[in-house]
C-alpha cells in the first residue's frame, strides 16, 4: 500500500477528531454522573482477556462478533470484547459478591467483527448500565427509566420504547415442544414476522392447532396498552408462566409510566432481540428517522452461574458515538485565550491563575506564526500598564 492509502482506516473502525471528541467527552461525564446520582459505579473491565474467560457463558453470536489473537507471552488465545455486559456480570459475581444488589456503569471501546448493520461501526464506545441482585418488575422499570432519561439528558427526544418478553414466546415454544434447532428457525421467523413461513414450520412439526394459533398470534400482537388485553384473550390457554409474563411487562410499563407519565411505550410480544441472551423484559428505544435503535436493554438472569454464583441480572447498553450522531445540540465554537512568547513571571502567574479559574489558555511557541482560529482562541493576553490582562480578539 502507497500513497494516501496507507493512511485508510478498516472498514467500520473511524477516527474521532477534535470536535467530535470535545462532545464526546461532555456526554461521557454528563452521563457517568447521571447514573452515579442514580447510585450506579463505574467499573473498567478490561479491553481484551483470555478468550476462555470473555466468552465463558455467552450465546454463540457474541462469539462469533469476537476478534481473537494468541498471547505472546502464554501462548494462549484471547479475544477483544466485543461486549462489556458480560464482563460487569463477573465483576459482580467473581469479585465484589455482594448479598444486596449491585448497580454498575461503564464506558469504553468494543471490538467487533461485523458491523451491526450496513457501514456500521466496528468500534462502538460502550455505555451501559447493569443491576444485578434483584428480579422483578421494579428492577426491570428502574433500568428502563434511566435509559429514558439518559437518552433525554443529552437532548434527544421523541423517543419510542418498544417492549417485549422473551418468557412468553419461550413459554409457548416449551409447551408446543418446540425446542432446539427447531425453536432457534422459529424465533428467526418471527423476528421477520412472516406469517406464512412460522404457519409453514407450525404444520409441518405437527404442531396442535392450539398452541399453534397462540404462537402465530404473537406476530401480531403489537401496538399500545390494549395489546396486552389482546394477548390475554388470545393465550387465554397458555401456561401460568406466559400469562405471568403479560403482567411483568404491565406492571413494568406502569412503574415506568408513573415517573415518566409522557412515555411512548410500545408493545410487542414478537419482539425477541437477544433472544440466546435474554430471559425476560426487553426493550428497544427509537427515534424518527433511526432504523436501528438507539439503546437496547432488558433481563438476563442466571449469566453469573458461569462465574460461580447465580445473579438476576437487567441492564441497557448504548453506543456514544451512535448517541452523539442523532443529538440536536448545536456543536459550541471552542472558545480560549491566546497567551503570548514572553519570559514574564507576572505573565506565568497571570496564566496559572486563568487556567486554575478553568479557563483554556494556548502559550505562543517560540518563532510560530499565530493563527488565533486554527487554535480556537477569541480572546488574548496583553500587556496594560504593566499589568497582564485578558481582551478580546
Amino acid at each position: 500500500m502507497s500513497g494516501p492509502e496507507r493512511w485508510l482506516l478498516p472498514e467500520g473502525i473511524e477516527e474521532v477528531l477534535p470536535d467530535e471528541a470535545r462532545r464526546l467527552e461532555a456526554m461521557r461525564r454528563q452521563l457517568l454522573d447521571l447514573f452515579v446520582s442514580w447510585g450506579y459505579e463505574p467499573v473498567m473491565p478490561p479491553l481484551i482477556e483470555y478468550i476462555d474467560a470473555l466468552l465463558t457463558g455467552v450465546g454463540k453470536e457474541l462469539d462469533l462478533q469476537t476478534f481473537k489473537l494468541t498471547d505472546q507471552l502464554s501462548g494462549r488465545l484471547m479475544g477483544a470484547r466485543a461486549d462489556i455486559t458480560p464482563q460487569a456480570a463477573r465483576i459482580d459475581a467473581h469479585y465484589l459478591k455482594r448479598k444486596g444488589p449491585a448497580r454498575l456503569c461503564y464506558i469504553g471501546p468494543a471490538l467487533r467483527t461485523r458491523p451491526d448493520e450496513f457501514a456500521g461501526s466496528r468500534e462502538p464506545l460502550q455505555l451501559g448500565a447493569e443491576l444485578f441482585g434483584h428480579s422483578g418488575p421494579a428492577s426491570d422499570a428502574e433500568v428502563l427509566r434511566l435509559m429514558i432519561t439518559t437518552l433525554q439528558t443529552i437532548g434527544i427526544e421523541a423517543l419510542h420504547v418498544d417492549l417485549g418478553n422473551v418468557a412468553v414466546f419461550r413459554g409457548l415454544a416449551d409447551a408446543a415442544g418446540i425446542g432446539g434447532e427447531s425453536e432457534t428457525r422459529l424465533f428467526e421467523a418471527m423476528q421477520r414476522k412472516a406469517e406464512v413461513e412460522v404457519r409453514q414450520m407450525l404444520s409441518d412439526w405437527n404442531i396442535d392447532q392450539k398452541s399453534g394459533e397462540m404462537l402465530l398470534s404473537l406476530i401480531n400482537l403489537n401496538g399500545d396498552s390494549g395489546t396486552l388485553l389482546q394477548a390475554r384473550e388470545r393465550l387465554a390457554a397458555a401456561p401460568a408462566a406466559v400469562k405471568q409474563a403479560i403482567d411483568d411487562l404491565e406492571q413494568v410499563a406502569q412503574l415506568v409510566q408513573r415517573e415518566l407519565p409522557d412515555a411512548d411505550l410500545n408493545f410487542d410480544l414478537a419482539e425477541l432481540s437477544g433472544y440466546d441472551y435474554h430471559t425476560g423484559i426487553v426493550f428497544s428505544v427509537f427515534v424518527p428517522g433511526q432504523g436501528k435503535a438507539l439503546a437496547n436493554g432488558g433481563r438476563y438472569d442466571g449469566i453469573g452461574e458461569a462465574f460461580g454464583r447465580t445473579r438476576s441480572a437487567t441492564g441497557f447498553s448504548t453506543d456514544l458515538r451512535q448517541l452523539m450522531r442523532v443529538t440536536s445540540e448545536s456543536r459550541q465554537k471552542l472558545r480560549g485565550i491566546l497567551a503570548p512568547d514572553v519570559d514574564d513571571k507576572l505573565l506565568r502567574e497571570t496564566i496559572a491563575e486563568l487556567r486554575k479559574a478553568g479557563e483554556r489558555v494556548v502559550q505562543v511557541l517560540p518563532g510560530q506564526e499565530v493563527y488565533p482560529e486554527e487554535l480556537g482562541c477569541d480572546r488574548e493576553i496583553v500587556k496594560q500598564k504593566n499589568k497582564w490582562g485578558v481582551k478580546a480578539l
